[in-house]
């Protein structure tokens, strides 16, 4: 058994070659190998969100808190609030991020194949991100 007390991973942000707008990441778990369960506790300022990416063995999204977008490649935007869960399927083209008046947080849990959890693509633009 290992705990990792609240605090001891430093809070990263997120990069602009994979978000837009201001995206604060903080690390909640990235067992070793043989595990391949990883996740993070994401924080989304209004207007921020991530690139388009796919996730080798697909994501789950728990909203934990404000009011958020996320859209699959040809489909509509769709609102998430705290107390949602988002099942992204493996190889699923999307993105997710806040709304653009309210900040939105969310753990994001996913599985590592190869060691790789996320391939990234290219920004969401405006007019994609405007409902």
């Amino acid at each position: 058994m290992e705990i990792k007390r609240a605090g001891s991973h430093p809070s990263g942000k997120g990069t602009a070659d994979r978000f837009t707008g201001t995206v604060r990441i903080d690390p909640l778990f990235s067992p070793p190998e043989p595990a391949r369960v990883a996740g993070a506790l994401v924080t989304f300022e209004p207007g921020a969100r991530t690139a388009w990416h796919t996730h080798p063995l697909g994501q789950t999204l728990i909203v934990t808190v404000g009011l958020g977008w996320v859209q699959r490649e040809g489909g509509p935007v769709e609102e998430i609030r705290p107390g949602d869960v988002v099942s992204i399927a493996p190889g699923e083209k999307h993105w997710h991020g806040a709304s653009a008046t309210t900040a939105m947080s969310h753990i994001a849990i996913q599985e590592k194949l190869n060691g790789s959890t996320v391939n990234w693509l290219e920004p969401v633009s405006d007019a994609q991100y405007r409902r």
